[in-house]
This record gives structure tokens, C-alpha cells and sequence, in this order.
């Protein structure tokens, strides 16, 4: 996977609308776990984008928003799904916890793991 590749996959990961149904966010949103594969996948992009941007001083704003809900935002729909008796897969809070330190580790242009 290249960068360009990464960052388009990322930000898609992020569509919550009908073109897109098997976005991590649209699923989410409708209390469904990850298609098999997709965090994996998600994993894999961020460290190409970890890759490209380490020594990067800015990021771009589409990127950076993508980066943003796929850290944040995740964490609010599983709290709230779990709120709401969404019986997510058991590693689930592991990966998004995962994501989100990866995420990190972009903007901060040091690699981090749990």
C-alpha cells in the first residue's frame, strides 16, 4: 500500500453515507462489528501514513480529520454502543485503542504501541 493509497482508504473509513456502507464509522454507527479485516487494514494504512508524514510539519486538513474521528470519534460510538447493549467483538476496544495510539503517533512523529 502507498501513501496516496493509505490516505484515501483512511479518510473512506470515515463516510458515513449510502456509497460507502462498510466505512468503519457506518457500521459502528449502526452497532455493527468491523468487516473482518478492516482494522487490520486501518492499522496498515496509518503506519504508511506514519511513514510518509514522520518528519512532516503539517498535515493536510481532510487528513487530519479523518485522523481525528477514526481516534476520537470511534471511541464515542463503541462507549455509546455498549451504552446502548451493542454486544461489540471482544478485542474491539483494543484495536480502536490501537488506532488511536497510532494516530498519536502520527502527529507526534514518534511510533507508539500499547
Amino acid at each position: 500500500m502507498n501513501y496516496e493509497t493509505a490516505r484515501k482508504f483512511l479518510i473512506a473509513q470515515t463516510i458515513t453515507t449510502e456509497e460507502n456502507p462498510d466505512s468503519l464509522l457506518m457500521h459502528m454507527h449502526q452497532g455493527q462489528p468491523p468487516v473482518p479485516g478492516q482494522i487490520t487494514s486501518i492499522l496498515l494504512a496509518l503506519k504508511v501514513v506514519f511513514a510518509e508524514l514522520q518528519y512532516a510539519t503539517t498535515i493536510d486538513k481532510e487528513l487530519a480529520c479523518a485522523l481525528y474521528v477514526l481516534s476520537v470519534k470511534t471511541q464515542q460510538l463503541f462507549a455509546a454502543g455498549r451504552k446502548a447493549g451493542v454486544d461489540w467483538p471482544p478485542i474491539f476496544k483494543e484495536d480502536l485503542l490501537r488506532i488511536a495510539m497510532a494516530v498519536e503517533s502520527i502527529f507526534s512523529g514518534d511510533w507508539h504501541t500499547l
